[in-house]
């Protein structure tokens, strides 16, 4: 019981204030030169090039059959200057393709998340407490934090600060006194799942995933900007095709193990992927499921020691409409 208070209170920092976290094992990789733009433009899905400084976006990189190999978010610091941020797993991924398809052309490629932390504000009042509005989600901007230089960029759900590593401490005694809650990743992952955000290795399988099976399409996907690995195969889906899955939220009277089978009607649909216990709504999962999975549908869960969890299908929030 302390545990599940714990949690609840943590939960109630992201809906009514501001819970704060530490993520600095996500992977930051820097790329720099004159030509940046125009060489990232021709690996990423989103148009980069367009960016000014100050704004950002969300990308991924695919393989040449359009399946998702990591996502990232993607920063213009200057005319020559972007910083990607990724998950921990996928840093190498990103790191050793730029850096082998960079040959011929001035860019270099440098993970910098060794100099750095990347403290993570989730909650309606996380622009205020750092002090400054950050305007649409990728959009940052230098900050002075405890006299500390930081960028802030607005997330979906709050605020990210990119901290120097040897000031971290000082930044994060100052978000905790403007009112900035301590708390576990396991809580921030109740606001992504609620958010209907699939993630990388969680949802997304690198590799066997593509853009509109996990619904980032809208987010992460240009379709007018020039040619980029996988836009083949991911033009035609989108313009001709229906993708054989797509990302659904599950709702349950029990708690949905993570990997657990889907099925329905005897038929395998997929398996859970983040499965979390909201104080607000419950038992709730997101799941990359096939296409018969229809809102509104009922499917079973394999449940642990046997038998199944009946689940409700419903449309991701970002995708609802």
């Amino acid at each position: 019981m302390p545990e599940a208070v714990e949690i609840d209170a943590q939960y109630r920092a992201t809906r009514e204030e501001a819970g704060l976290l530490d993520r600095s094992d996500r992977a930051r990789i820097a790329v720099t030169g004159s030509e940046a733009g125009e060489f990232l433009q021709g690996q990423l899905t989103n148009d980069v090039e367009a960016l000014e400084p100050g704004t950002g976006c969300y990308a991924a990189l695919l393989d040449r059959k359009g399946h998702i190999r990591a996502d990232m978010r993607v920063l213009r610091l200057a005319p020559d200057s972007y910083l990607i941020d990724t998950e921990p797993e996928a840093g190498q991924v990103v790191l050793s393709h730029l850096s082998m398809y960079k040959i011929g052309r001035d860019a270099d490629v440098t993970e910098t998340g060794g100099e750095e932390r990347l403290l993570s504000l989730v909650g309606p009042r996380s622009e205020a407490i750092v002090g400054s509005p950050l305007g649409n989600e990728h959009s940052h901007r230098e900050v002075t934090l405890a006299g500390v230089e930081c960028r802030a960029i607005r997330t979906d759900l709050g605020a990210d600060l990119i901290v120097p590593a040897a000031a971290a401490e000082a930044v994060e005694g100052a978000l905790r006194s403007a009112g900035a809650e301590p708390i576990e990743a396991r809580a921030a992952e109740i606001s992504r799942v609620e958010s209907g955000r699939p993630r990388l290795g969680r949802e997304i399988e690198p590799d066997r995933t593509m853009p509109q099976e996990a619904g980032i399409n809208e987010r992460a996907v240009s379709f007018t900007k020039g040619c980029y690995i996988g836009q083949e195969t991911v033009a035609r889906l989108h313009y001709k095709g229906k993708p054989n899955r797509h990302l659904r939220l599950l709702t349950s009277a029990g708690e949905l193990p993570e990997g657990a089978s889907v099925s329905l009607d005897g038929r395998e649909l997929g398996t859970v992927g983040t499965s979390v216990l909201s104080p607000a709504r419950g038992p709730l999962a997101l799941a990359i499921l096939r296409r018969e999975a229809e809102p509104g549908a009922e499917v079973e869960v394999e449940a642990p020691g046997g038998g199944t969890l009946t689940a409700l299908v419903e449309e991701t929030p970002e995708n609802e409409g």
